[in-house]
């Protein structure tokens, strides 16, 4: 007996022994990884100041060295980052710190990706480029004292060399054949000249010394009206540059896969977007099926309506009827705002947590507007700073009233502010996970909240509700036109006519949103296949709980985890599934 206690004894020491260095070879796993992590993001900062102020900091420098040397630098360090993250026991981490790592692997494989297939030689698409992330300094500048003056003028006088970086990329980007084509820069030039003027004080750049002229020094104004003349300088050479120079010399055809190595560039961006291993011909059949199913649903509000023709004659009543558009920007402005306001209301219907963080409606700025999308939400800049839902005002003839409903969800809430919001308050996660935002799951949780709209009756009028079939249309024609266009053979006019075909949308609208997809491969193809996959475990979960299905718990736990790859999401979903069961009577 005292032999047995003894043997006994003995494999109890044995195995609390093993317990413990399983545990130990944990935790130092676990403190690797936040080593590593806490690492990198402070490298992070160190490189990107616009990073940096956004967490609050003052950096030293006020933009990103673009110079080759300093990418390469980069891009080194990346690599040296990742293979880093390679030697991490992943099998040895928790649930939550095996998401931080493949979170952390996917920022910076985006990071090394684009360097190797060097993207930075194109640093515009068809509505948006390096110059326009200048133009907002201005409104951000409030000059209070000597410093501020000082550190505004060294600001300005930083400015010119950025575009001599990037203009010196396009035109090596120009000798190899990877350029943006010719017809999607149609009016891309409008953009830099709203920027330029012939007084230096009529520069928005201007503005904040204006505000201080009644205590700046006579020296001090001198030195800000010539940097502002530098920066006026910078841009003028810009827009002469793409005039007579890159839009003449601009590719004729639209497909990506002209590039050098464009069609592993268009299925590595597949891959970075999606979160998926699909291919190209799986996205388009997708799409196919999708635009069937939606364009029936759409025959039926038809039907309903009793309208006296085709689907196609009624989207053309759409587009033309006045009724169904706003008279003045503020009208479309407050009818936006109006709109988030009621679907505020709702919230506690659908979530238990809700972000601390408010959002503000406010108009797409003039000097992009021509060329942008319908709407946008800009995150905030600081923890000072709201969110915002961009409203486009340009061509009020060209934004519909019975779109914005489905607009406003996406862009502000259940959408986008509430989504990046909330994964921005998490606490007890590394800033990887607060501020990696994958698109799969941003976009389509942004078009599955266009559908939470029906959940709660937003969607009242049926011309509203065509609207959001539209919208939903919108996307899934994406699937369709941006594999076609970059890896079928489509052309931009076979791409326009079917979207012209089966959306609500205006022409005007349609031409921008192909033109960017030209312009930016393979990202529109996340959200119909992100919203897919949510709708999947909104089902799934729903049939698996029956009565004790609660969609509050449902939607918290798909934002638990922050923004994370669709693979990450059905796990943590199915693991909800598990526990939702096990917690039942």
């Amino acid at each position: 007996m005292k032999k047995f206690i003894s043997l006994f004894r003995s494999s109890c020491l044995v195995a609390v022994l093993s317990v413990g260095l399983i545990s130990s070879a944990r935790a130092n796993e676990q403190q690797k990884l936040d080593q590593l992590l806490q690492e990198i993001w402070a490298y992070e900062l160190s490189q990107f100041p616009s990073l940096a102020r956004s967490k609050g900091q003052t950096p030293e420098a006020f933009f990103t060295d673009q110079s080759l040397a300093a990418k390469q630098a980069r891009h080194q360090k990346f690599l040296a980052f990742a293979q880093q993250l390679e030697q991490v026991d992943a099998e040895a981490l928790t649930n939550t710190a095996q998401i931080s790592l493949l979170m952390q692997q996917y920022r910076l494989a985006d990071y090394i990706d684009r360097f190797t297939f060097k993207e930075y030689l194109v640093p515009i698409t068809s509505e948006y480029g390096f110059h326009a992330s200048f133009s907002g300094i201005p409104d951000r500048t409030q000059i209070n004292n000597q410093d501020d003056l000082v550190r505004y003028i060294a600001q300005l006088n930083a400015i010119p060399a950025q575009f001599t970086q990037q203009i010196d990329y396009m035109r090596e980007g120009m000798s190899v054949g990877m350029v943006q084509p010719q017809i999607v820069l149609q009016g891309f030039e409008d953009s830099i000249k709203a920027m330029i003027v012939d007084e230096v004080e009529d520069s928005r750049f201007f503005a904040p010394i204006t505000a201080i002229n009644d205590w700046i020094k006579a020296a001090q104004k001198a030195q800000a009206t010539e940097a502002v003349n530098k920066v006026n300088r910078a841009y003028q050479a810009f827009y002469d540059f793409m005039v007579n120079d890159y839009i003449p010399a601009a590719k004729t055809d639209i497909s990506v896969k002209t590039w050098p190595q464009g069609e592993a560039f268009y299925n590595n961006r597949i891959k970075h977007f999606t979160t998926t291993d699909m291919t190209a011909e799986q996205i388009h059949a997708l799409g196919l099926q999708e635009v069937a199913r939606i364009r029936a649903e759409m025959q039926n509000i038809v039907d309903k309506l009793k309208f006296d023709g085709d689907i196609n004659e009624f989207i053309e009543f759409l587009r033309s009827d006045p009724q169904f558009y706003a008279s003045s920007a503020d009208d479309l402005l407050k009818e936006a705002a109006y709109i988030a306001k009621k679907m505020d209301a709702e919230l506690p219907k659908l979530f238990k947590k809700l972000p601390r963080t408010p959002y503000g409606v406010a108009p797409v700025p003039d000097s992009i507007a021509p060329k942008y999308t319908t709407g946008r939400y800009i995150s905030p800049r600081t923890d000072k700073d709201a969110g915002y839902y961009w409203v486009n005002t340009y061509a009020l003839d060209k934004r519909p009233l019975y779109a914005l409903p489905a607009l406003t969800l996406h862009e502000a809430v259940p959408g986008h502010h509430l989504q990046i919001s909330l994964a921005a308050e998490m606490e007890n996660l590394p800033e990887v996970r607060r501020s990696t935002y994958i698109s799969a799951f941003g976009e389509g949780w942004g078009l599955y909240s266009e559908y939470l709209g029906v959940e709660v009756g937003i969607y009242d009028d049926p011309y509203d509700d065509f609207g959001r079939l539209s919208y939903e249309m919108w996307r899934a024609c994406r699937l369709v036109v941006d594999t076609g266009m970059h890896m079928f053979g489509w052309s931009r006019e076979k791409a326009l006519n079917y979207m012209l075909e089966n959306t609500a949308l205006s022409a005007h609208n349609v031409q921008t949103e192909i033109d960017r997809y030209i312009s930016w491969p393979a990202q529109a193809l996340s959200y119909k296949i992100g919203e897919i996959k949510i709708k999947q475990l909104h089902s799934q979960a729903e049939q698996a709980l029956g009565d004790n299905f609660d969609i509050r718990d449902f939607h918290d736990a798909v934002l638990a985890h922050g923004s994370v790859p669709l693979f990450v999401l059905e796990q943590n979903m199915l693991r909800f599934i598990e526990e939702q069961q096990n917690a039942i009577p």
